[in-house]
């Protein structure tokens, strides 16, 4: 039997490609199996500003659609001033009155100095927006540059292995789901 080929959406709460939150969802990509077309969304910073405008600035418009393409969306966050970066808010802000996340499966990583706040905002808001949310698909690493070499990849072989768990308890979270 062969399986369907599963679209999962990869969000950065940074908008620096060479920040720790983007290595990490970098290293995520390599750790999925081959029937996972993974896509890194890269337009946060292009959202503007969230007005509960009823018209949808254009690239809302592709943002939302892409959730709604995905079978699941993977985040992975930095914590900025104890809270989750304004950028990624922002765009979650846009889909706060459409369907484009209900009943999504998520995942969350918060890759920080410390990360708790962050971590249990996000969790917060991915509620509010309807997601399902599999308490193993969530992983706080905090004090994560001590965790990553100079080349972004991660040494701290705990951490390494959780990043894997997470990733296996994410796709069989999206299976479920009925992909």
């Amino acid at each position: 039997m062969v399986k369907k080929k599963i679209k999962i959406l990869g969000i950065s709460g940074s908008l620096r490609p060479d920040s720790s939150a983007s290595a990490v969802l970098g290293i995520v990509s390599k750790l999925f199996p081959a029937n996972v077309d993974f896509k890194i969304y890269t337009g946060i910073g292009e959202i503007p500003a969230f007005d509960d405008s009823k018209e949808i600035p254009f690239p809302v418009a592709g943002f939302i659609k892409q959730i709604e393409e995905a079978d699941g969306v993977f985040f992975c966050i930095p914590e900025y001033a104890f809270g989750v970066p304004g950028a990624l808010k922002n765009a979650l802000d846009w889909t706060v009155s459409g369907t484009a996340f209900s009943d999504k499966p998520v995942a969350l990583i918060t890759a920080a100095s410390q990360g708790q706040k962050a971590h249990a905002a996000l969790l917060n808001t991915l509620t509010a927006l309807g997601t399902k949310i599999n308490e193993d698909a969530t992983l706080l690493i905090s004090f994560i540059r001590s965790k990553l070499d100079e080349n972004k990849e991660v040494v701290d072989i705990a951490t390494l292995e959780a990043i894997k768990k997470l990733v296996e308890s994410f796709i069989k979270s999206v299976e479920i789901c009925g992909v």
